[in-house]
């Protein structure tokens, strides 16, 4: 085959594979952060409709920002394992002893050497409850990657596991202490917004990043799509989910940390109910559940969507039970919107863009170059 020939090839296929890709990309952004957008503006204006008053308040906006950080982290977390075709049921285990590793820490070097000590190694003792969540993380990461058990049925066990020793660890009472620069943190407030919200925000601006504009992102990506393509494309499956899991665990000690600051104490059974909440906004984000697809951007608004139903049924006076029965509706709801939407694209065959003269002109060369006219 002549080197025009090739070189024609290649064009067409990456032009082809490009616009594919750009309206498969379109198709996942209507799916994840399109429809939260607009069911985030519905549920606002919605409340704010039915009791300005208290909905609408300063205090209330910046409870709703307040309270979003913790279960958007521990949601981020578990997209990043529901990526590649797993789960990570741990994760707000794994968040509990980061917070009590630090609260410990905190509260062993304050008592035996002094507040003032205590303080000033606030820093190792914040990055010995990151290392304990990155550990942990990399403990599921070993079991799922290395020994091959089912992520959920490992994230159980492990769940289970880190909550034991957590109780272990406590005693079953809440330990109290927290670095003041934490607690200071979940206090402070820039241009009205909380600093706790702008982490939220940070992790999920450069978590976005490594997903979609590095190499390893796009090998999480293809592990959850096709593990059979990504072993065969040289992708190793094993270093892939070791560091799924290990990020999932440095954000579940993130989720820890914001904890503590929002209140300086620690438990073993913190955020209990976080586990199916977590799932519920990765779903409602437009995660796939078998892997291969998740948007930041639309856990960000379903945490941000869930918050602002909570807040909207607490201004209302509802009850804790029918804000799980609006969860679950919302659940069921976009679910089988997804249902609906993908069986009228397999109906529908997927456009192919239109040659251009370029791709049209090389294509006829190399055809008289192959006949010989």
């Amino acid at each position: 085959m002549s080197d025009l020939g090739s070189n024609g090839l290649r064009t067409a296929n990456s032009r082809l594979d490009g616009a594919v890709r750009n309206v498969i990309d379109r198709v996942h952004l209507q799916r994840g952060a399109g429809r939260m957008v607009i069911l985030l503006v519905v549920t606002f204006l919605l409340f704010a409709a039915l009791n300005p008053r208290v909905f609408l308040n300063p205090v209330n906006l910046q409870n709703i920002m307040v309270g979003a950080p913790e279960i958007g982290l521990i949601s981020l977390a578990m997209m990043i394992a529901m990526l590649t075709g797993g789960i990570d049921l741990s994760v707000v285990a794994i968040a509990n002893m980061a917070a009590i590793t630090v609260s410990s820490l905190y509260t062993l070097v304050a008592t035996t050497s002094g507040p003032e000590t205590a303080e000033a190694m606030s820093g190792l003792i914040i990055l010995a409850g990151i290392a304990m969540g990155a550990l942990l993380g990399a403990v599921n990461g070993v079991l799922v990657s290395v020994v091959g058990v089912t992520p959920i049925l490992t994230t159980l066990g492990t769940m289970q596991l880190f909550n034991g020793l957590a109780l272990v660890w406590t005693g079953g009472v809440t330990i109290s202490g927290a670095p003041t620069v934490l607690t200071t943190i979940g206090k402070t407030t820039l241009i009205g917004i909380p600093v706790l919200f702008l982490v939220l925000i940070v992790a999920a601006i450069v978590l976005a990043l490594v997903i979609d504009r590095t190499p390893i992102g796009r090998k999480v990506q293809l592990q959850g799509a096709n593990p059979v393509a990504a072993r065969y494309s040289g992708i190793s499956a094993r270093s892939t989910l070791m560091l799924t899991y290990t990020v999932s665990g440095l954000l579940g000690a993130l989720a820890g940390l914001v904890f503590l600051a929002r209140n300086p104490s620690a438990s073993a059974d913190y955020g209990s109910s976080y586990v199916l909440l977590a799932i519920v906004i990765a779903v409602l984000g437009g995660t796939n559940p078998n892997g291969g697809f998740a948007t930041v951007l639309g856990v960000v608004l379903a945490t941000l969507t869930l918050q602002v139903v909570s807040s909207g049924f607490t201004a209302m006076r509802l009850s804790a039970y029918e804000y799980a029965i609006a969860q679950g509706v919302l659940l069921i709801a976009v679910m089988v919107f997804d249902q609906i939407n993908f069986r009228r694209r397999r109906r529908s065959p997927l456009p192919v863009p239109a040659a251009s003269s370029e791709t049209v002109a090389i294509a006829t060369e190399r055809r008289r170059k192959d006949t010989g006219e």
